[in-house]
């Protein structure tokens, strides 16, 4: 990989999934297929590769389990295959996270990119109106932080390769779904044309402002950049307890900004 996440994990291309050394624990891989979206993309009825991505929650090594488990984390991650879905990049549908049982409300989460581009997709809302919608490009290496309650979906930015990432979120995670399928996707369909990647209105929402970015860096939450999200853990446990106890930390998300 591109960038190396602070573990050795190696993807799979075919069948898409992760191979893990000796010393990482890991589940095996779930496989996400163009069956599970069709619903809320712009094209129900598109073809593409039957199989998008695949994704493994709970790995990491083997000497770590018993620190993450206590910090109530997780840490997963995801590879996607290259190509299209009809005119879209291999992506998601989209979800917000789940009241969380153990803090009693929805829980961020940390992306890193490990290899190929990746863009997260966020919307304040699930609402018809969704609020501010963003569109942050990342690349190989670099972190993207979806807030709590945020509607959020991951699409494959460079539909040439695989895009892998790997994420650290709260340990009691949910997905809800019902605010994107109620609206057949999320607000913004991303689109290629002539090469390029554009962005059409759901008409399912009002009007709404597109904001496109590129990732930023994540000072503000003391992370560093250019070192892995799981080796950073490993140095300072408590740095993540922002995800699994986002109520403690308000001054993170007031006024957020991917």
């Amino acid at each position: 990989m591109e960038f190396y996440p602070g573990f050795p994990i190696e993807v799979q291309r075919n069948p898409l999934g992760f191979c893990y050394a000796d010393d990482v624990f890991g589940p095996k891989p779930e496989v996400r297929r163009l069956c599970d979206i069709r619903s809320s993309l712009q094209d129900p009825n598109c073809s593409g590769p039957e199989e998008l991505y695949a994704i493994v929650m709970d790995v990491g090594l083997k000497q770590d389990r018993e620190r993450i488990c206590a910090c109530n984390l997780l840490f997963g991650a995801v590879t996607y295959a290259a190509g299209t879905i009809g005119k879209e990049p291999v992506r998601s549908q989209g979800h917000i996270h789940a009241v969380s049982p153990s803090c009693g409300m929805s829980t961020p989460e940390v992306y890193e990119i490990w290899e190929g581009e990746a863009i997260i997709y966020m919307q304040q809302f699930g609402e018809d109106d969704p609020g501010n919608c963003y569109v942050v490009h990342a690349k190989a290496g670099e972190m993207v932080i979806v807030p709590p309650n945020w509607v959020h979906a991951t699409i494959n930015a460079d539909v040439t390769r695989n895009m892998t990432f790997g994420a650290w979120c709260v340990r009691d995670y949910g997905f809800e779904y019902q605010a994107v399928r109620s609206h057949h996707g999320i607000a913004y369909f991303p689109q290629i044309e002539n090469n390029q990647l554009i962005w059409n209105p759901n008409p399912a929402y009002h009007d709404s402002k597109l904001i496109v970015k590129n990732a930023r860096t994540y000072q503000d939450f003391r992370l560093e950049p250019g070192i892995p999200i799981y080796t950073q853990f490993q140095q300072q446990k408590e740095k993540f307890l922002f995800v699994s106890r986002p109520m403690e930390y308000p001054e993170f998300w007031k006024d957020y900004q991917p």
